[in-house]
């Protein structure tokens, strides 16, 4: 399994399956590649807003991925000609051949004004890895039940404070998640998430897990 990360949310599985999350290229000043060059066949999208829904239509129009998406999310997919499997919180779906299951995350979604739906984090399961997305969110309790039930093997997380947990509170999220390996995102990318992470790198490795940071274009091979 190889974990491609394309700058602040965005990441890329490649196993037997192609996996994408939350595909904000356009716009996206870290990015290092481009819409046109992405061919995934499972589409996921945590939230509504732009840099995490971004190019996810076009995408999806180009490609035709299976989707699993927040009800409501689904309708918007659905209105732009797009299909898209509806999910709610703590629902799984199966999605070619891989295991989706929607997580809570702590976070707003809209897009246009319009709600989008709960915010939301995804646990996938492929190739014998299962895999935690945090997506967009600040710390909650329920990330202890996750850890509990599903024994993520990987997290991402999301470290840049103001929209997100601040670092020190992302490590409270790993010490309660207990990820062999973690994977920090959301941060960096524009100057409002101008963070550094030393506190995180610092505290996370006191809990056990393995942290891998990655700079946009760069992969983890687990």
């Amino acid at each position: 399994m190889k974990i491609t990360y394309h700058g602040h949310s965005c990441f890329e599985l490649s196993g037997s399956r192609r996996v994408l999350i939350d595909p904000f290229i356009s716009g996206n000043p870290a990015a290092r590649v481009k819409p046109e060059e992405l061919e995934p066949e499972v589409l996921l999208v945590t939230h509504g807003h732009e840099d995490h829904l971004g190019d996810a239509v076009h995408i999806a129009k180009r490609v035709k991925p299976e989707i699993g998406v927040v009800h409501e999310l689904a309708v918007f997919f659905q209105e732009q000609g797009v299909e898209a499997a509806g999910m709610n919180l703590y629902g799984s779906v199966e999605l070619a051949g891989v295991k989706v299951t929607l997580l809570p995350a702590l976070h707003s979604s809209s897009y246009g004004g319009r709600y989008m739906g709960s915010a939301c984090g995804y646990l996938v399961e492929m190739d014998g890895w299962r895999i935690y997305h945090a997506g967009d969110t600040g710390l909650f309790g329920d990330m202890r039940l996750i850890g509990e039930v599903f024994s993520p093997q990987v997290m991402m997380v999301p470290v840049g404070d103001r929209y997100t947990m601040s670092p020190e509170l992302a490590v409270r999220a790993v010490e309660m998640v207990k990820p062999d390996v973690v994977i920090p995102m959301h941060y960096r990318t524009f100057p409002v998430l101008a963070q550094s992470i030393g506190a995180f790198t610092e505290g996370a490795e006191q809990t056990g897990a393995r942290v891998v940071v990655l700079e946009p274009g760069e992969s983890h091979e687990l």
